[in-house]
């Protein structure tokens, strides 16, 4: 009888607990996201983006793609206003330039590589326009936001990249 009544109480505390942890993490309210993350770049809830060559994917919160806009804002803007590159004005951040860059610069991984060093368009050479950003300056995680916020802005935000608002 006593048994009874411990199993009916840790029943009810798992239970609890259960129902706690359920109210605790519910996704992200559509007006609790960046405006420009949620009009533009139309994410309300994570976003699969292409990682590698081999096409494997991952998700992104609307909370990773705000801290790429922020420290895209931070440490990219000089040069890459709208996804235009100022330095090099034939070669933008736009969906296209990224997919024909050698080698091509259209998933996560391949901007991350670009950032740690980057390389002409063509890869033959070193590009001294580009800031080279190591480990000591943005970690791993602050580089993944970066490019998943430039490929989901290539891929969603109008005018990104382009001479015009209207290109797309």
């Amino acid at each position: 009888m006593y048994i009874g009544f411990l199993h009916r109480c840790l029943l009810v505390v798992c239970l609890a607990c259960l129902w706690l942890v359920s109210w605790s993490v519910t996704p992200a309210r559509a007006e609790d996201i960046d405006p420009y993350i949620r009009r533009y770049l139309e994410v309300t809830e994570p976003v699969a983006l292409t990682v590698d060559e081999q096409g494997n994917s991952r998700l992104f919160s609307p909370n990773e793609l705000l801290e790429g806009k922020q420290l895209f804002q931070q440490n990219c803007l000089n040069c890459h206003v709208g996804g235009a590159t100022l330095p090099a004005p034939q070669v933008s951040l736009s969906l296209k330039d990224l997919k024909g860059a050698t080698p091509p610069r259209d998933n996560i991984n391949a901007l991350v590589a670009y950032m740690r060093e980057p390389m002409s368009y063509d890869g033959s050479e070193v590009n001294f326009w580009c800031r080279e950003v190591p480990e000591t300056w943005l970690s791993g995680e602050q580089v993944n936001s970066i490019a998943a916020f430039i490929l989901r802005a290539a891929q969603k935000a109008p005018g990104w990249g382009t001479k015009t608002f209207n290109e797309g």
